[in-house]
């Protein structure tokens, strides 16, 4: 490694990383979530993943990795309470017919961790666009404008996602 390149490894070059990028990483989280606490938490579990990466990843690139890796958080942590949410009114109407059997609900419970640690497997660009169009039910023309990729490349994430999805899961 040639002595211009910064090593993100060393400590103080971490905190200089930090100290620099953590107040735009907390405002852009907070600006997409409303969440004060939710943005901070993101911020520092972007920062853990960057430490235990900091040997992969290079100087120059450490914020838009950090960018990257926050979005992607935020975008699971949404993806979860839409999940919920969805539950809870499925729930809501069940509860009316079924009244809460224990089965019911164990069976529900189950599959719902199921379900998240399969997206959680998945690898973030997969998931990404899975969640991005299953979810927010964009397009792929306006997945590929998010993620900046062509079509035909969210078309080949969408692909490979509903294949291990329903390998583990079934028809989605």
């Amino acid at each position: 490694m040639s002595e211009n390149v910064k090593d993100i490894c060393k400590p103080k070059v971490f905190e200089d990383i930090y100290r620099s990028q953590s107040r735009t990483l907390r405002n852009y989280i907070y600006y997409k979530s409303g969440d004060v606490e939710q943005a901070e938490d993101i911020v520092q579990e972007a920062f853990v993943k960057l430490w235990k990466n900091c040997s992969k990843v290079i100087f120059e690139k450490a914020a838009g990795f950090l960018f990257l890796v926050a979005k992607n958080m935020h975008l699971n942590h949404e993806t979860r309470k839409k999940v919920i949410f969805r539950h809870r009114q499925t729930l809501g109407n069940t509860e009316k017919r079924s009244i809460e059997s224990p089965e019911f609900l164990l069976e529900e419970k189950e599959f719902m961790i199921k379900i998240e640690r399969v997206l959680a497997n998945l690898p973030d660009g997969q998931r990404e666009v899975f969640l991005l169009n299953r979810i927010d039910k964009k397009t792929y023309k306006e997945i590929a404008e998010i993620v900046g990729i062509s079509v035909k490349a969210v078309e080949k994430r969408m692909y490979n996602a509903l294949l291990v999805i329903r390998k583990e899961i079934g028809d989605v």
